[in-house]
């Protein structure tokens, strides 16, 4: 039997930092139906599912299956979509919510077989120029401040919607 290795306790304190923010992404959009999550609610003209879809692709997917392990398949698919952002008409949302899922649950299987100190494995040198981010840990502390700015986006969002706030304090 061969068990999986076991992330260091840094690595699980900033994986469970990012799984709390992914189950406030999922939470804040709990009950809207799909015409609410295409509505929108902000002049720049994002709706939730697209910000979902965004988090899925151009982040969880590009750092962790991307730029961490240089997945060859993973790489060649960015070019697919030209704008996370937009979601088209015929997409369910329940499939771009289940995306997220499963993108979250990929990454997870990288960030727990890899050192913190493990370097990138890709880089899109001709998009980026030279990486701003190294290790793992850069990654990890980069997309948890990104997918908690976005949660934040999020309840702005759901707010003004419905009314429904995340955490409100009595």
């Amino acid at each position: 039997m061969t068990q999986e290795p076991t992330p260091d306790a840094e690595i699980r304190a900033l994986l469970t930092s990012l799984d709390g923010q992914r189950r406030h992404v999922l939470g804040i959009l709990d009950g809207l139906d799909a015409d609410a999550l295409r509505r929108v609610v902000l002049p720049s003209g994002w709706n939730c599912l697209g910000l979902v879809q965004h988090l899925a692709l151009d982040v969880e997917r590009f750092w962790f299956r991307a730029v961490l392990t240089g997945d060859k398949d993973v790489i060649r698919s960015l070019d697919e979509i030209d704008n996370a952002w937009v979601v088209e008409p015929d997409v369910p949302a329940a499939d771009v919510l289940q995306r997220y899922r499963e993108e979250t649950d990929l990454a997870n299987a990288v960030i727990t077989v890899t050192a913190a100190d493990a370097p990138l494995a890709w880089w899109p040198h001709h998009l980026f120029g030279e990486p701003h981010l190294h290790t793992l840990r850069d990654v990890l502390l980069h997309v948890i401040t990104e997918t908690a700015c976005h949660a934040g986006h999020l309840d702005a969002a759901r707010e003004l919607l419905d009314g429904r706030r995340w955490m409100v304090l009595t």
